[in-house]
């Protein structure tokens, strides 16, 4: 049974976030993934979809996830259940802190195949699907 100590967690800085892996396949599971998600005010992630499922909760701030069928306002305490495969993005206007949970492998894509304009170095390009750091 392994225990990954705070000091061990893995921190993945991108210019909309940074996310904190506790346990994922290179981080003593063998088949989950769990990560903190920190968004400081004003940012945004890129739409993307995720071939998972992923679960979020909320612990601070608040946040909005647009989905092709509108706006999801999340606040404190609320919990998104994501399917695979489902075109998301995720703003905040006052900042947030989230723990998210996912099977790994997880790969994030664009579900349009066109690269995001100021897409960061670790988004995916195009048609690509790749599996985020703090997954793997």
């Amino acid at each position: 049974m392994p225990v990954i100590r705070h000091a061990d967690a893995r921190r993945t800085e991108t210019p909309n976030a940074v996310m904190t892996t506790y346990a994922s396949p290179t981080q003593g599971s063998t088949a989950l993934a769990l990560w903190q998600v920190d968004m400081t005010a004003g940012k945004s992630g890129p739409l993307h979809a995720m071939d998972v499922e992923q679960i979020w909760t909320l612990l601070t701030g608040t946040a909005t996830v647009t989905l092709p069928d509108g706006p999801v306002p999340l606040t404190a305490g609320d919990t998104l259940v994501l399917p695979a495969d489902l075109a998301r993005q995720i703003t905040t206007a006052d900042g947030f802190t989230a723990i998210v949970a996912s099977p790994s492998p997880a790969h994030a894509y664009n579900p349009d195949a066109v690269t995001p304009e100021g897409a960061c170095g670790l988004a995916p390009r195009d048609a690509e699907r790749l599996l985020p750091p703090w997954i793997a």
